[in-house]
């Protein structure tokens, strides 16, 4: 007998904040073997169990759950377990790498060349980390590069199959992003040295010339004099401040003790500093771990970890909660780093192709340049290229572009609305509403497309969206 799922449903009822109960769905009694790849459809990749033999690595010929679903009187039954995958593609657990790849992805590695770091020309740091990040951008395969939205496909594809079985027409829920945004962007700012300390100014005069307020994230120790004046001078202009890591010597969560004592010094920095995001340093990250940290939300997590310190990737371009309660807000486009000295791009069309897929998939166009990094005036033009892009985008009305703590504010307060019928429209209740839009998710064939409504309680249709890849 099929076991019974709840969570399926609740999951995708949390994600959309639907008005209305969906069908509930449940797992095939037998699901086999260890976690492996699979897909549900052409281009939603899992990682999980399945009810059939399925793949430790990534191929051209894996099983496709979607082909084997099936219901009876009362439930939707998966040959998988959602919640388990949507967990593993969340909180990155993923296979491990591959075997040829061990000895880079090895601890002792990483600790012989951050021992050896200090003593390293610039330009053969960043010959040993291109090579290697190189290396694995050409072997690894999953998260899909340069946007992966696996774990949002999932969900929306989930609802589809709802509507269908139960012959739905449409599902009202609350619109992701405030006064009917399509999308939302935030920019960020990770100061790495004392010179990227100094440049903090010119950056904030640029993003003030394109009406953009950003995040900047600030190393407490170490790396350069942090005083009070200066965070000031960050605050008193509009700008956040948030923390980054405690030393920035790339050893954070090397060993689970020593974590917690830095942790314990970085809340006592996040007091100070009196804030309510963090960013890991060279994005190494532990999800688990992070319950150590009193901080609202993270930004320490890749979308798509390919050019990343750390492999990986959470396969989702919004926001989701973490284990023990902060909010991850996914970095969901690539790095200035990894652009300029990586890639040896020097222009905005990775950025631009990245920002065309999330704003397809309604989702958080993440982006983080570290003023260290824009200084020399061929990285300064290119990044004065992409705030005329993304100014040239909000012109069009679709993108909300405000700071990652209003982002977190409002998912939080998202979480906490509801849909409530008068017996012929629905209007959304909590703190907040005021700005929230009521949405239908409706079937048109075998798409899924959103509508918005054009106010709270206006029930005339403001504009059609088309849930992307479904």
């Amino acid at each position: 007998m099929p076991t019974h799922s709840p969570q399926s449903s609740k999951q995708i009822l949390d994600h959309f904040r639907c008005g209305r109960e969906i069908p509930q769905f449940c797992v095939a009694e037998r699901l086999k073997g260890p976690n492996g790849y699979f897909r549900f459809g052409s281009d939603a990749v899992c990682y999980g169990q399945a009810s059939a033999e399925i793949h430790s690595a990534l191929n051209g010929n894996l099983f496709d759950a979607s082909l084997h679903v099936h219901h009876n009187e009362r439930t939707i039954v998966l040959p998988f377990d959602p919640n388990q995958v949507l967990q593993n593609l969340r909180y990155e657990r993923h296979a491990p790498a591959p075997k040829s790849q061990w000895w880079i992805e090895a601890s002792w590695t990483k600790k012989l060349y951050y021992a050896s770091r200090p003593m390293l020309p610039v330009s053969i740091r960043r010959q040993l980390q291109k090579a290697y990040l190189l290396h694995r951008q050409d072997t690894v395969a999953f998260p899909r590069w340069p946007v992966d939205r696996s774990a949002d496909i999932l969900l929306e594809r989930l609802l589809a199959l709802a509507m269908q079985w139960s012959q739905t027409d449409r599902i009202p829920f609350i619109w992701f992003w405030p006064d009917g945004y399509k999308a939302a962007a935030i920019m960020t700012h990770d100061v790495e040295t004392a010179g990227g300390r100094d440049f903090c100014d010119k950056l904030m005069d640029a993003d003030d010339a394109f009406g953009i307020k950003s995040s900047f994230q600030i190393v407490p120790e170490k790396r350069y004099e942090v005083t009070s004046a200066y965070l000031e001078s960050i605050r008193g202009r509009g700008f956040e401040v948030n923390v980054h890591g405690l030393d920035h010597d790339g050893d954070l969560f090397a060993n689970r003790e020593r974590f917690v004592e830095s942790a314990q010094k970085i809340n006592k920095y996040a007091e100070l500093f009196r804030s309510r995001g963090f960013r890991s340093p060279c994005l190494y990250r532990n999800v688990d771990w992070f319950q150590e940290l009193n901080f609202s939300y993270d930004m320490s997590v890749p979308n798509v970890a390919r050019l990343a310190a750390q492999p990986g990737g959470c396969c989702t371009v919004l926001p989701y909660a973490l284990p023990g309660g902060m909010l991850e807000l996914p970095l969901t486009t690539s790095e200035d780093y990894s652009l300029f000295h990586i890639l040896k791009d020097y222009s905005i069309t990775l950025w631009k192709q990245q920002m065309s897929i999330i704003l397809g998939g309604h989702g958080l166009v993440h982006f983080l340049v570290h003023p260290d990094y824009v200084m020399p005036e061929r990285a300064w033009s290119v990044y004065k290229a992409l705030l005329e892009e993304i100014s040239r985008v909000r012109s069009g009305g679709d993108i909300w572009i405000t700071l990652a703590g209003e982002v977190d504010r409002w998912w939080r307060e998202r979480d906490q609305m509801k849909l409530v019928s008068d017996g012929h429209n629905w209007r959304i209740e909590g703190t907040g509403s005021e700005r929230a839009r009521v949405a239908y998710a409706r079937l048109d064939g075998d798409r899924l497309v959103y509508e918005l409504e054009a106010g709270n309680n206006s029930g005339h249709v403001q504009a059609a969206y088309v849930a992307a890849n479904v």
